[in-house]
């Protein structure tokens, strides 16, 4: 089985959470994406927010939320994501930038719309009573 592995920024506002949809995709995913050689999981997540959203992570505000792995979306069979998550607050105002064509707000309703791994985060957070 190959693996991918990736970093999540969960933003959580009013019972709904942060998503974006790349331009070309139908799914829309939580931000995030890849470490680059050398990196930690603050700096590549950071890197990877303030490229795709143009606003800046706080490190010392960041908090592991959790891992979560499932099938890849548009990946053969047995190639899974991993995804680290993490929260943290930010500066700036979050807008659609590089590849992002849409920045929303779902909400649990919203849960076959994205990713199988994002769903799974859905039905988590749910559980926890966070994502309504």
């Amino acid at each position: 089985m190959a693996i991918i592995d990736k970093l999540a920024w969960i933003e959580l506002q009013h019972g709904r959470i942060l998503s974006t949809r790349s331009k070309g995709r139908h799914k829309y995913y939580i931000p995030g994406g890849k470490r680059e050689p050398g990196e930690t999981d603050f700096m590549a997540l950071a890197r990877e927010i303030k490229e795709e959203l143009s606003v800046d992570l706080k490190e010392k505000e960041a908090r592991y939320v959790g891992t979560f792995q499932a099938q890849a979306d548009a990946h053969p069979d047995g190639v899974e994501v991993k995804m680290t998550c993490y929260n943290a607050a930010f500066s700036g105002s979050i807008a659609a930038a590089h590849e992002i064509e849409e920045v929303v707000w779902l909400s649990y309703a919203d849960r076959e719309k994205v990713s199988l791994v994002d769903q799974l985060i859905f039905d988590w957070l749910h559980q926890k009573g966070m994502l309504l």
